[in-house]
């Protein structure tokens, strides 16, 4: 009877995990790109990343826009990695 209560548990930990693991990892997209934003307009860039910048902006709100929330976060990350943030 152990060994059952404990395949049990265990197997409802395994179920549950990811999906609580996912929501955590994800914030929603209009907060960072609030957040995009902000870095954005206190940035000196040169013309070059500005355009990488908005290009990833662009398909950042596209993917939010979509519902799609942890693409258009991924992103927004990797605008503010240009940025240097």
């Amino acid at each position: 009877m152990r060994k059952f209560a404990l395949a049990i548990a265990l197997g409802t930990f395994a179920v549950s995990s990811p999906v609580s693991s996912v929501f955590a990892a994800t914030a929603p997209c209009e907060e960072t790109l609030k957040t995009l934003r902000a870095a954005e307009a206190a940035a000196t860039l040169s013309a070059a990343d500005k355009t990488k910048v908005s290009d990833l902006e662009t398909k950042g709100i596209e993917r939010c826009n979509a519902d799609d929330d942890k693409r258009a976060d991924d992103f927004f990350a990797q605008a503010m990695k240009i940025m240097g943030k």
